[in-house]
């Protein structure tokens, strides 16, 4: 009996454990299955947005991208000095979640941070306000030297406990001379944005692209650095020559000091290249600060009487965001490039080079002048009306004394067509295409001068001695480079190379010759004339002991005509011989009773070549000349006309900005190339010749 149970329990044992296995393979199968089923999901989801789900890992395991800056290319002068460099500067960042954890790093962190970068309590309680934020961003650049301060300090066991605070690199734009040449470089704005000047025209060149560096932990939990380093900016050596802008600033601003005007401008250029050397306008800024106000108190010292400003102070406390954008563009605006005016005289010397170029008129030839001329129903004065004219003159007498009754009668010997065709070799109605920006565009230069089809009588007349025809100073100085080099008109330039951070050249920029005005015959011709301005005629009061200097005076009645205001300038040249500098002084309404008088310009050109000849190893050619001024008497000057004046006698008319007033260019505006086509070409002038 007691066998048989035991046997029926064994056959029930057997059964159970059948079951089971049964049972247990039927489980494994499923979770097999399962397993096979996971493991195709993961890898399908792998295949479809393993990218996706890797970047939302990396980003929980700590993942961090920060922004290595870019260094802003430098601006130097033909020299090597440093005109516009970039400075890297610190922003500090504090982790207030990692600094209030415990009370010794709160006390640690926020006792450094005083002591090294004069954090006040109130503004470590504003950054420290929300206790859960890794980023708060304080204050910003802070020096190199105060950093590493800092830094060194966290490594003692002073030091030890010093929690949550970190720097951010960044760049900040340092012109290391100041107001120096300030024109010419601009400056630039957040986001290395360059206004004005060479900063704007080659804002592409200079700026680079940000790096970057990626930081997380990696599958086996270790931390991975990745960084994309930055790519700075090409650094560019311009023809600017420090020194000599130096000289031209010191010596506007003391005439500035002394006697006064409306406005100083002056520019140095190579005549062989038209490179410009140095450009200023005496109403200066600082790059470093360029909204600051006080650039614009001038335009305080004579209050407009319907002005709602009393005063310098009052428009600075009380003045729109709008007035004083437009009070700092005055300032900012380069007079060189973008003003247009009436340029006198000077242009007389264009007028005899085309008149000689053409053969209508020869040296020796002579004019009559008896005081002016009758042009249609106006009678048109010489600035010698007053006594009776110059009486007989030749070309050269008609050059050295300004006679304006000789220059209408050789602009009528060359009638409309001649005299145009080298208004437009000369560039004048165009763009010199110079690498700065603000440039009036050629569809608005093109009417503002007289071209052959509305050259009447009266309008041929007046622009033969620059009066009616609007130019800009870049204008004049280059067409007057070509007058004394041969010929050859340069576009003028800035900016000669570009340069890797490493120094190495990504391009040459050579000088472009455009064109040929005028032949080397007519050019020596030229340059003897103008030497007989400076040493006999109306540019005597430029003279400097020992060197032999060519120039030629302006001086431009502004309208309304015979209100008494005048633009008063002088463009000259040394050594005769062998031109190497050409500087242009203009000098708008000097501050004296008779403006049309005034010698301001020549004045200013003598004490800025008394220092900048010997500076440029331009040497004297008669060291036994003795300059006598005492007896040059300025030219008695009058009003163009006698009797009915034009109601507008200005190219362009109200359109003219001269005129109606200047308005200011958007970039596009400013770099849009609408090159013009040209009515005469070289070769109807003088064939190319090397």
């Amino acid at each position: 009996m007691a066998q048989s149970n035991q046997g029926n329990r064994k056959r029930k044992s057997h059964k159970f454990l059948s079951r089971m296995k049964k049972r247990l393979l039927v489980v494994i199968i499923i979770a097999l299955a399962a397993f096979v089923v996971l493991v195709g999901n993961i890898i399908k989801i792998n295949m479809d947005n393993g990218k996706e789900y890797e970047q939302r890992v990396l980003a929980q395991q700590g993942y961090s991208s920060v922004v290595i800056p870019y260094k802003r290319g430098d601006i130097v002068d033909s020299n090597g000095t440093v005109l516009a460099t970039s400075k890297k500067v610190y922003n500090i960042i504090l982790e207030p979640k990692n600094i209030l954890e415990k009370d010794k790093y709160y006390t640690a962190t926020t006792s450094a941070l005083k002591q090294y970068f004069g954090f006040t309590d109130s503004e470590l309680a504003d950054a420290l306000s929300d206790p859960n934020s890794y980023y708060k961003v304080t204050k910003k650049k802070q020096d190199y030297e105060l950093v590493k301060e800092f830094q060194e300090f966290c490594k003692t066991d002073a030091g030890k406990n010093v929690r949550g605070v970190y720097f951010e690199e960044e760049y900040i734009r340092v012109y290391p001379n100041g107001n120096l040449a300030c024109h010419l470089l601009g400056y630039t704005v957040s986001g290395n944005v360059g206004q004005y000047g060479i900063e704007q025209y080659y804002n592409d060149e200079l700026n680079g692209s940000n790096g970057r560096e990626y930081t997380y932990l990696n599958e086996d939990y270790g931390l991975t650095d990745t960084i994309e380093p930055p790519v700075n900016g090409y650094n560019l050596v311009t023809s600017i020559d420090a020194n000599i802008q130096k000289i031209i600033q010191e010596k506007v601003d003391e005439y500035m000091e002394t006697e006064g005007a409306k406005n100083v401008s002056v520019i140095v250029m190579d005549p062989n290249t038209c490179n410009i050397l140095a450009l200023y306008n005496s109403h200066s800024f600082d790059p470093n600060d360029a909204q600051n106000l006080e650039a614009v108190r001038y335009q305080f010292e004579n209050p407009d009487p319907d002005s709602p400003y009393s005063s310098f102070e009052d428009f600075e406390q009380n003045c729109t965001d709008e007035e004083r954008v437009n009070a700092l563009n005055e300032v900012w605006r380069n007079f060189v490039v973008s003003d247009v005016f009436e340029p006198g005289s000077t242009y007389k010397t264009f007028t005899i080079s085309g008149a000689l170029e053409e053969g209508v008129i020869k040296p020796d030839d002579t004019f009559y002048c008896d005081g002016g001329e009758q042009k249609d129903i106006f009678y048109i004065k010489c600035h010698a009306y007053k006594y009776g004219g110059h009486g007989m003159v030749d070309v050269a007498g008609a050059l050295a004394n300004s006679c304006n009754d000789a220059l209408m009668q050789i602009s009528a010997r060359e009638g409309a067509e001649k005299f145009d065709k080298y208004q437009v070799l000369f560039g004048f109605g165009q763009r010199t295409n110079v690498d700065l920006p603000g440039e009036p565009l050629n569809s608005g230069l093109s009417t503002i001068v007289y071209h052959a089809d509305n050259l009447h009588v009266t309008e041929l007349a007046t622009s033969s001695f620059g009066q009616g025809v609007c130019t800009s100073m870049m204008q004049i100085g280059t067409a007057f480079c070509s007058v004394i080099n041969g010929g050859y008109y340069y576009q003028p330039s800035v900016v000669q190379r570009i340069e890797d951070d490493n120094g190495n050249i990504i391009d040459n920029l050579d000088n472009v010759l455009v064109r040929r005005t005028i032949s080397e015959e007519t050019s020596a011709i030229m340059r003897e004339e103008l030497f007989g301005v400076v040493e006999n005629g109306t540019g005597k009061r430029a003279s400097v002991e020992g060197y032999a200097i060519g120039g030629k005076t302006g001086t431009a009645e502004k309208l309304p005509r015979g209100n008494g205001k005048y633009i008063i300038s002088f463009i000259g040249f040394a050594p005769v011989d062998n031109p190497q500098v050409v500087v242009y002084v203009v000098v708008d309404e000097p501050n004296v009773e008779d403006q049309g008088s005034s010698a301001a310009s020549s004045f200013i050109f003598a004490d800025i070549a008394t220092e900048l000849f010997p500076y440029m190893n331009i040497y004297k050619t008669n060291d036994n000349y003795d300059l006598d001024l005492i007896d040059v008497e300025d030219e008695p000057t009058d009003s163009i006309y006698e009797g009915d004046v034009p109601e507008n006698d200005v190219a362009g008319g109200s359109d003219n900005p001269y005129v109606g007033g200047l308005t200011e260019q958007t970039s596009e505006e400013q770099n849009t190339d609408d090159t013009t086509e040209n009515t005469y070409t070289t070769e109807e002038i003088v064939p190319e010749t090397e």
